[in-house]
């Protein structure tokens, strides 16, 4: 996979294969992520916890077999403020998140397409022309560097990624036992 063209083939697929499941789960339309955010229906976070769930296990057991070398991004308290911010700001107004806008899209629900489209545009766009002032400003403040949460706890992957899933799993059953 060091090949640069089967690294995007890879990810074309597995957006292709996220994009149909979230489609199928029904999360791509409007009234279901409405009810998340009112706390009626809570589909949009299982489907979202399964994912960190499967993500984790999947990208450690690669990683433990050496499959795939990991190379987290570093971060920092500002970008997290920032980028929180801008995504709150386009949930909020729009009902949306980038990966169920796309699934939204390729429904053909207008509101993503017109919406969801324009303002991923106009916010990549505004990010890119201030980018240069946040990056020397509030964007470096609280740098953390590219530590995964093992490694900030300086245990094995498995110390973090076992509890987690546990009490995903623990959250699931309640949910279904109280019905939402």
């Amino acid at each position: 996979m060091k090949n640069g063209k089967t690294t995007l083939l890879w990810g074309l697929g597995f957006g292709i294969v996220f994009g149909f499941l979230l489609q199928k789960g029904g999360v791509t339309k409007y009234d279901v992520i409405i009810a998340q955010l009112l706390l009626e229906d809570f589909t949009v976070l299982k489907i979202m916890l399964t994912a960190v769930v499967v993500g984790s296990i999947g990208l450690f057991t690669f990683q433990q077999l050496g499959w795939i070398q990991l190379n987290p991004k570093s971060g920092s308290w500002g970008q997290n403020a920032i980028g929180g911010l801008l995504f709150g700001v386009g949930f909020a107004v729009l009902g949306y998140c980038p990966g169920t806008i796309a699934g939204a899209i390729g429904n053909g629900y207008l509101d993503a397409t017109v919406g969801g489209l324009v303002g991923i545009v106009l916010g990549s766009g505004l990010l890119a022309a201030v980018y240069p002032r946040l990056s020397v400003g509030i964007l470096t403040k609280g740098d953390f560097g590219d530590l995964t949460v093992p490694e900030l706890l300086k245990v094995n992957a498995w110390i973090v990624i076992l509890p987690l899933t546990a009490l995903i799993l623990v959250l699931f059953y309640l949910l279904e036992r109280a019905g939402v």
